[in-house]
């Protein structure tokens, strides 16, 4: 889009040059430029997919904290950074805004080394807090007097981290503002008591009236009456305190304003300005709905949070006829069921994502035997390790990115003492458009060193069938990772079989050398092998690893026997990931003097967003990729 044509269909947003000009505009300027925000969003968002529904429920929060504060020299954290869009659209970014998500595009998510603007990088969820008195105190060091703002979901308040924060917030003493977006939904919606705490108010008709007709008996009342109803005044405090949400938090010593309607633009703006003159950390509770000003996102806000291309005018995806296939995660969820009707100890747990882990199917047919604990992975892990102490089969669903989030637990809770847990690590890999915050790219390399942890990876949907029930046969914990989106169009079985643990499957015959692959990239490595062929009539081995612990040792040391290469192909980070796995068993058996060994995989950097076919071509683990490195291979 040109800069002429931005400035014919968003002629108010257009005209912001800096985050200081949205302080100038008048009332009127800000209700054309609310909606010339949304209509850029559901516009971008319709071609590129992203994070819609939070973004639209926060266009008046946004132009309110950058009417009081100043980004040039403010702090403004963003928890998570689903609500950013607005924030980057006014923060200079609207001649780019179109490249949302794409390859060497803007990201979905505020970063430090994209915008003066982007105070912190985010990304996962509950940092904000943290993160933001982390700049408070660093401020106080260095004797400076900018404000510092935190930005936070309430969604992101189910996590244990954000407490942790509050809690040395308030014993600080800091001079800090977290600004508690509360729409009753993080991604799906909120779950667990403290949800149903944040939703009480004292806002309803019969509350006030009833106030206002007690104050008025009150006075009536002899001699007494004013004293008592002055009394009554300044016991509201402590009243409100007990019915609403400011009883937590003044207990973490903040001081709470609110709940405040956080569409009127105008009230914000007023609140905002009265936290600057106030000393130490306070909190500002706003109550907003998500997906506001788009109904298709208000009227179903679960499948507008991250959503992929759709029709602006509908709302409706759009279908794409060259992906009829179903999704690994929609096979792991339908395979989970019916091994579940079989076996009443199988029950699963996700962290706040029952629709994205694809156990949404699950809990409508065992909600007894379901539990989706909120944005607390480490709880899932212990809580898992708990029901497999007492003889239930847990199965954890949750993306690997956000698995990294509980790593301790996994040790310490659950494969110290061998518990029967099943960890199904969804988004494995290179997820695309999301970017580095959340590639999956390390649970090999984290998960592959710990004692007595079965590690495997299907390479198309009836092995992803085969792994789940092989996991959930198993006595100890199991890791299991398969990737984003659809699988190879395999077709799937109605009984699963149980693999022998540490065995491999060789696919393709062949003595001019071997590629050792693993998950998503077999079937990528067996056209490289078959396109090699057809080239020069060599012929390459290509063997299903399946497991990364145990290692199918006795073929992989067969095939470096006989085979003059070895080419080591996986979807995860190169340092400590499967290919360094397989070169420690050659090596603790001498069998590298005369094997050519070349490894691929994720380099040692952070990926950035794109789809995963870009990225995958980028750093050459694709199709094409394999092939350039056997045909130097075999020269």
């Amino acid at each position: 889009m040109t800069e002429q044509t931005l400035q014919e269909l968003f002629p108010i947003l257009a005209a912001i040059k800096n985050p200081g000009d949205v302080q100038a505009m008048d009332e009127k300027e800000l209700t054309r430029l609310g909606e010339e925000i949304r209509r850029m969003i559901i516009q971008t968002v319709s071609t590129t997919g992203g994070h819609l529904a939070p973004s639209l429920g926060v266009v008046e929060l946004t132009m309110a904290l950058l009417r009081v504060f100043n980004p040039a020299r403010d702090r403004i954290v963003w928890d998570v950074g689903h609500q950013a869009y607005a924030y980057k659209l006014l923060t200079g970014r609207l001649g780019r805004f179109h490249t949302l998500r794409q390859l060497d595009g803007i990201s979905g998510f505020p970063r430090i080394c994209e915008s003066p603007f982007d105070h912190f990088g985010v990304g996962h969820s509950s940092t904000s807090i943290s993160a933001a008195l982390g700049m408070a105190a660093a401020r106080d060091l260095a004797h400076q007097d900018h404000k510092v703002v935190a930005v936070i979901g309430d969604g992101s308040m189910t996590a244990g981290l954000a407490y942790e924060g509050l809690n040395q917030a308030g014993g600080l003493g800091k001079n800090m503002v977290v600004v508690l977006n509360d729409n009753e939904m993080s991604i799906s919606r909120n779950v667990g008591a403290l949800s149903s705490f944040l939703s009480r108010k004292l806002s309803k008709r019969w509350v006030q009236r009833f106030k206002k007709e007690a104050e008025s008996i009150m006075r009536q009342i002899p001699r007494i009456g004013d004293d008592l109803a002055e009394y009554a005044r300044r016991s509201e405090d402590s009243l409100k305190s007990f019915f609403t949400p400011g009883m937590l938090f003044e207990a973490f010593r903040f001081t709470y304003i609110g709940p405040l309607q956080g569409h009127d633009m105008r009230m914000l703006t007023n609140v905002f300005q009265q936290t600057r003159e106030l000393e130490g950390p306070i909190l500002v509770h706003v109550l907003t709905k998500k997906g506001k000003g788009y109904a298709p996102a208000e009227t179903n806000p679960t499948f507008f949070h991250g959503v992929g291309c759709f029709e602006p005018e509908t709302g409706a995806a759009r279908k794409f006829a060259d992906c009829p296939l179903p999704s690994y995660t929609e096979v792991f969820g339908s395979t989970l069921c019916k091994l579940a009707e079989k076996d009443e100890r199988v029950v699963a747990i996700t962290a706040a994502m029952p629709e994205g882990t694809g156990v949404s199917c699950f809990a409508d047919r065992f909600p007894e035997r379901f539990f989706d604990v909120g944005i607390c992975e480490q709880h899932a892990v212990t809580f898992a390790a708990g029901l497999a102490s007492q003889g239930m089969k847990p199965v954890v669903a949750i993306y690997s990115t956000f698995m990294q989030r509980s790593y301790d637990q996994i040790v310490h809770d659950v494969c110290l003492q061998n518990l029967n847990v099943t960890f199904c690590l969804d988004r494995g890999g290179l997820v695309g458009e999301d970017g580095a915050t959340h590639h999956g790219v390390y649970d090999l390399s984290f998960l592959r060193h710990i004692p007595g942890l079965v590690v495997m990876a299907p390479r198309n949907e009836p092995e992803l069938q085969h792994m789940l029930a092989t996991a959930l046969a198993h006595e100890g914990p199991v890791a299991l990772r398969y990737p984003r989106g659809v699988g190879e169009g395999a077709a799937l079985v109605e009984t699963p079989e149980i693999l022998p643990l540490g065995r491999g499957e060789l696919l393709r015959e062949g003595s001019d050398g071997v590629i050792v692959a693993l998950g998503s990239r077999v079937n990528p490595a067996l056209e490289a092998a078959r396109m090699l062929c057809e080239e020069t009539g060599r012929e390459v081995a290509v063997f299903n690893a399946r497991f990364v612990k145990p290692l199918p040792e006795e073929h992989l040391l067969a095939l470096a026997a006989s085979q003059p290469f070895m080419l080591l192909v996986e979807e995860n980070a190169l340092p400590g990931g499967f290919g360094s796995a397989v070169l420690e068993l050659l090596a603790d058996h001498d069998a590298l003097s005369s094997l050519r060994v070349k490894r691929l995989g994720v380099p040692d950097r952070f990926i950035e967003h794109g789809s995963q076919k870009e990225l995958r071509a980028r750093v050459g683990i694709n199709r094409d990729g394999i092939l350039n490195t056997l045909r130097a291979l075999v020269r």
